[in-house]
């Protein structure tokens, strides 16, 4: 004997044969087919094991002649330690074929279901229908498609029409038959030959394997079994642990027309078991069925499953035919022969095929006369159809086999649906019904037994597609297509579980989390593949070059046909039939144009899946049922009682206890599922599917700006996920971070309610409307759980401190639970972005209450101290930027924390100012107000602040722009300190020298964090501090210089000092367009001390020389009133230009024109003293000998300006503007006066 081969090799012709190693499963062979030529025709032929549970072969034993097979052996009906448990199935089969053959072996090799095979059969079936030309014998079978595949089985009518008798079932099929195809049916039974036959064929099989090879016939004492009579063999032998011994495949029996048409009785419903072994595991879906109804599952029981492959035709076969080997025959099958019979041509095909499918290479037979054995003959495999008397053509064969499946696979076009292909005993026209059709106008439409069978397997079709790691998303059509299919054809009362699961894939078949694409047609979704199909087709009419009759051509009673064959003559015309539905590649996935429509569709599948689920929830103290109609009603508050923060603190501390109290994995369901039910299991699944999808509603909306929808759907969510905790006994890790990052969700779109309350009664609108479907799912939650869990976050208010602590405490319910589970180290980027948020809020918080501190500081009335209130929101905002400071540290964002330390500052800036304003209330009018301790410490503070934000940022090129903002707020906190300290000196608590050196260094201190030099919109701003700070530090070194006696060195420091900085303040104050009075009083104070230093002057030459330079500062302010004139001019011409339109702000307008006339006073009053003073030493000077004539032209010069400026400032009537222009002329002829003295040569 040769060694066993292993599962999924190929033996070619010749060889070892099929056996293979007993096992479940075969791996995926990849031989090579043998092509084999026989009867001058080629064919090709290949057959591949998929599955075996046969021994290795036994050697079959040659009887001597004259054995005599009527006399049973001794190892009869015994079992064979040669054949191990498959013997019986291999020596004749005691159980009846099942209906559902097919689908047995359809559920173990599911891969090649829809996609790789186009038949799945016994090998029975596959035989009677190629010899249908050649056989009066009537055809009947069952025929389904799932994809690309048909699954055919065998109709035994007679069995059924006895079950329709006792039951009452399939009576519409009964009376159909009856009606239309004979109308006198009558139970036909097979006649004692038949049994004769079989009884003596298997004594012979159990002779062939005894070990000695001799016959021993049993003792005279041993009487043989009695085979059971022909009116007992339609009853059920399920139950037998050994067959009996008339039962046996037919594809061994010497009538090729006498089939094995028996079958159980069909249940009620079968309920397929788990996925073949073979299937990955990776994918999370919940199994199907339970061990009890595994028991009931339909078994593939045949011996060997093998993949044959007939030229261009793959089909998965089931065999049970017995094969021999050993010594020179390596694999034979072995058949018996009356002599006295010659062999026709359909026992010539039935040989001829078994040995191509089981690529057996020789057939052995063993002729005999009434038992008595006669002779043995060898034939090939290849030379059966040369017999005698049975020659056919391969040829032929083959061109039936092509036909009939190109016109199963053309009519029978709906998956799902059950077609019967039946030829009646005698009869050459083949009819082929759609069963499915015509059981639905019955008055029960789940008559039909194969319903079930079928729906299940496209769903574990449907399941395998979706558990393969790297299935393309082209195949989603295909997978949508199988399941909405699948769910067509069960009843939801009677199998919930099956619909719950289908509908569970099919919302998983829409991925949430994909990111938007535009519309392509080259999408993978839109690509048909060959695997794809359509789930509904316009069925094409046939043409009559397909053989298939017109309706009009029919005869009356085919107008219930599909199709019909008019002949069975046309089966062997090569190519008669071509298939024109063989592959369908029309089925698409749907195409959803935005998140919304996907999620909705998401959301109809779920809800299906948790009705079917809540619909088999048996309990005796049910919930009542709920009104669909009746909406859920939505919580919400006017008032802002009872969802402040400290009732916001005790639901944390709830939420805290409960996110504790998971580990426990206690399930709280009040529906009483049981834990680990597959209506648990099932309903966990759709309740996080449920919640997903409306994560992705939220997150939609909230990008679209409709928050009040974002916060209906974030609701819905968090709803769904308490009620995920609720029935969940194990918390994954996974589910934890979708709840994060709901609440991430929840709090961005409180935060934005919170910046947009102008628009809340829209946003409350949006909140309170609800969808029938919402209302349904909510319904179904509300079984099992109260869904408050999260109701903290999800209220809408209409208090804005309110809606602020809510966003907050989502954020830092969100960190709490990464912290929690330890999913920090998984997800390093949601943690940082909730981290992120949290900083975010706390500082929108700090800016609040810091807002709402300021507002109080500006209505209140004059108070001696600072209010309990203020000093109480100091707090709040203090402890919000320091701990969003750290939360932006924690996480290494240098720029946040910067921006958040310069709010710090900030706010230590208004505790300031309110002491100032306390100070200033406490000491009266009466008393001069001094800048207070609170004050300097308070601003310093807010100094230390400002560095630590600098010093957080590091350097300018980290953040430009917060770089900048952080420089100006720290120059601005100088500058104020110092203008306190210099207006309002603390004269009380320290020395003036002091203050001085104070109030010096901070303004300089100011300078330098004012950035005068980089160009951007703030350098005008820096500019004019820049020139304002120089303006002070001259106006107080002036003052110094002033009120200081003594110590000459200190004074001409101090000169020095004013007269740099006056200088500065006028170059900065020129660069400003908008600054002229501003630079006309810088000038006037520079000719007040220009007229300080004279004073203190004793010879005539200081002294004209000091007048001399004080009217050329005089001259310089030419260019501030150029434009202080311009823009007075401006407004005139605006004014009578639009003499409707309302003028410039008066109180504006009246101020500067006040101003500028108060300056425009002074410099007029000190100009006519500067010339009236030089034109007094100019005139003693010319009673000198040294008088130059130079001197002689600047006194006439300056005699007739100072009397032009006389007569105008004695004009009274004389307006702004004219003013103005007089100064401007008067200074134009200085200037020219001057520039003529300068040039005339000196006297000789």
């Amino acid at each position: 004997m040769t060694e066993p081969r292993e599962a999924g090799a190929e033996a070619p012709p010749g060889a070892s044969g099929l056996s293979v190693l007993p096992g479940e499963a075969a791996e995926e062979p990849a031989p090579q087919g043998s092509v084999l030529l026989l009867g001058g025709n080629e064919v090709k032929s290949r057959a591949v094991v998929k599955y075996s549970s046969a021994p290795p072969r036994a050697a079959f034993a040659r009887l001597e002649e004259k054995t005599d097979l009527k006399l049973p052996p001794a190892n009869w009906l015994r079992e064979s330690a040669k054949l191990g448990p498959a013997g019986t199935t291999i020596l004749g089969n005691s159980k009846r074929s099942k209906p559902f053959s097919s689908f047995g072996m359809a559920y173990d090799f599911i891969d090649s279901v829809g996609n790789d095979v186009d038949v799945v059969s016994d090998s029975e079936n596959i035989k009677k229908l190629l010899k249908i030309p050649y056989s009066k014998s009537h055809v009947s079978m069952a025929v389904h498609r799932i994809g690309r595949t048909l699954l055919l089985d065998e109709l035994d009518i007679q069995e059924l029409f006895m079950r329709s008798s006792q039951t009452g079932d399939w009576t519409w099929l009964k009376e159909f038959y009856q009606r239309l195809i004979d109308q006198k049916w009558q139970r036909k039974k097979k006649s004692k030959e038949h049994w004769y036959q079989k009884a003596i064929l298997s004594k012979f099989l159990y002779y062939s394997i005894n070990g000695d090879g001799a016959a021993q016939p049993v003792p005279s004492a041993t009487e043989p079994r009695a085979p059971p009579s022909p009116d007992q063999t339609h009853e059920d032998t399920e139950g037998a642990s050994w067959p009996a011994p008339f039962e046996m495949p037919s594809s061994v029996s010497d009538d090729p027309s006498a089939s094995n048409q028996g079958s159980e009785p069909l249940e009620p419903s079968y309920i397929v078991g788990h996925v073949a072994s073979a299937a990955p595991k990776e994918q999370n879906l919940t199994t199907l069925f339970n061990d009890g109804e595994n028991s009931q599952g339909l078994k593939n029981d045949f011996v060997r499953n093998i993949l044959w492959t007939f030229e261009d035709i793959h089909m998965l076969v089931g065999s049970n035919m017995p094969i021999f080997g050993g010594g020179r025959y390596p694999a034979v099958s072995l058949r018996l022969r009356d002599n006295n019979k010659p062999i026709n041509v359909l026992t010539g095909i039935d040989y001829w095929l078994d040995n191509l499918i089981c690529n057996v290479p020789e057939l052995v037979m063993c002729f005999h006369v009434n038992g008595i054995v006669q002779k043995y003959e060898m034939i090939k495999t290849e030379e059966i159809p040369n017999l005698e008397n049975s020659n056919f053509s391969t040829k032929v064969i083959k061109d039936i086999a092509q036909n009939i499946l190109s016109f199963l696979k053309s009519n029978c076009t709906k998956e799902g649906h059950t077609y019967w292909l039946f030829k009646a005993s005698g009869s050459d026209i083949v009819k082929l019904y759609d069963l499915t059709t015509l059981c639905e106008e019955t008055e029960d439409k789940y008559q039909n037994p194969f319903t079930v069978p079928v729906a299940i397997l496209l769903y574990k079709v449907a399941c395998n597609m979706m558990m393969k790691k790297n299935q393309n998303k082209k195949h989603y059509g295909t997978i949508r297509t199988l399941l909405l299919n699948c769910l067509k054809l069960l009843d939801k009362g009677r199998h919930p579980q099956i619909i719950a699961s289908a509908n569970y894939m099919l919302s998983e078949l829409f991925q949430l989390d994909e990111p938007k694409k535009e519309e392509s047609t080259e999408s993978p979704l839109n690509e048909n593949s060959d695997e794809s199909y359509s789930e509904e087709e316009e069925e094409m009419p046939d043409s009559d070059e397909n053989g298939s009759c017109s309706a009009s051509s029919d005869p009356p009673d085919d107008k219930k046909a599909v199709a019909v064959i008019k002949s069975v003559g046309e089966l062997s015309v090569p190519e008669k039939y071509k298939s024109i539905h063989q592959i369908r590649p029309s089925c698409t996935f749907p195409v959803c144009h935005d998140t919304e429509e996907r999620c909705r569709l998401v959301l109809s599948y779920v809800l299906e899946g948790l009705k079917s689920v809540d619909s088999s929830i048996k309990k005796e103290n049910d919930l009542p049922a709920a009104d669909p109609s009746t909406p859920i009603p939505l919580k919400y508050e006017d008032e802002s009682a009872g969802s402040g923060p400290q009732c916001l603190e005790k639901q944390m501390a709830l939420f805290l206890d409960k996110m504790g109290s998971l580990q426990d994995g206690h399930c709280s369901s009040q529906s009483g599922m049981t834990p680990g039910s597959w209506q648990h299991e099932m309903k966990l699944q759709l309740i996080l599917k449920s919640s997903k999808a409306y994560y992705v509603l939220s997150d939609a909306a909230m990008s679209l700006r409709k928050y009040g929808r974002a916060l209906r759907y974030i609701k819905l969510a968090l709803q769904s996920h308490d009620t995920y905790c609720c029935l969940c006994t194990n918390m994954l890790s996974e589910v934890l971070l979708f709840l994060s990052q709901y609440l991430t969700l929840c709090g961005d779109i409180q935060l934005m309610l919170a910046q947009n309350a102008n628009n809340r009664a829209a946003y409350l609108e949006e909140f309170n409307y609800q969808t029938k479907e919402d209302q349904e799912i909510l319904h179904s939650l509300h079984r099992e759980s109260s869904c408050q869990g999260f109701a903290w976050a999800t209220d809408l208010s209409t208090d804005l401190e309110c809606q602020l602590s809510v966003s907050c405490k989502c954020y830092e319910a969100a960190n709490e639970i990464l912290l929690f589970s330890d999913l920090k180290s998984q997800n390093p980027e949601h943690h940082i972005q909730v981290l992120k948020r949290m900083g975010n809020i706390r500082n929108e918080i700090g800016v609040f209450y810091m807002n709402q501190a300021a507002a109080i500081q500006t209505e209140r009335l004059v108070s001696k101290s600072v209010s309990a209130a203020e000093q109480q929101l100091w707090k709040k905002s203090f402890s919000c930027f320091e701990k969003g400071i750290h939360n932006f540290e924690s996480i290494d964002d240098a720029t946040n924390a910067a921006l958040l330390l310069c709010n710090t500052g900030r706010l230590m800036r208004i505790c300031a100012q309110a002491h100032g304003a306390a100070a200033a209330a406490a000491g009266g009018e009466d008393t001069r107000r001094e800048f207070s301790p609170e004050e300097a410490l308070y601003y310093n503070k807010a100094i230390d602040y400002y560095l630590k934000a600098l010093r957080s940022l590091g350097t300018r090129d980290v953040h430009p722009a917060v770089w900048d903002s952080v420089n100006w707020e720290l120059s601005t906190t100088y500058f104020t300190m110092a203008t306190l300290q210099q207006d309002y000196a603390p004269l009380s608590r320290k020395a003036q020298e002091q203050v001085e050196k104070e109030v010096s260094e901070a303004m300089m201190k100011s300078l330098k964090y004012c950035d005068i030099d980089t160009a951007s919109a703030r350098q005008p701003l820096c500019q004019y501090r820049a020139a304002t700070i120089h303006h002070r530090l001259a106006s107080m070194y002036h003052s110094c210089l002033r009120n200081q006696v003594g110590d000459e060195h200190l004074r001409k420091q101090h000169r020095v000092l004013a007269d740099l900085h006056y200088s500065k303040a006028v170059k900065l104050f020129q660069l400003l367009k908008d600054a002229p009075c501003e630079l006309l009083r810088v000038q006037l104070e520079r000719v007040a001390f220009a007229e300080f230093q004279m004073a203190s002057q004793n010879s005539s030459a200081g002294k004209l020389k000091t007048l001399s330079g004080a009217l050329d500062i005089m001259m310089k302010t030419e260019r501030a009133f150029q434009l202080i004139r311009k823009e007075l001019t401006d407004e005139c011409d605006q004014s009578k230009s639009d003499e409707s339109s309302p003028g410039p702000d008066p109180s504006a307008t009246n101020l500067h024109r006040e101003e500028v006339m108060k300056l425009l006073s002074i410099f007029e009053s000190r100009l006519a003293f500067l010339l009236l003073q030089s034109i007094k030493l100019l005139s003693s000077a010319k009673k000198k000998a040294s008088h130059s004539e130079d001197e002689e032209g600047l006194l006439k010069t300056n005699k007739q300006m100072y009397s032009h400026l006389l007569r105008a400032t004695a004009n009274q009537h004389a307006t702004l503007l004219e003013r103005i222009d007089v100064i401007l002329h008067l200074m134009g002829q200085l200037s020219a006066g001057k520039e003529a003295s300068e040039a005339m040569p000196p006297p000789p």
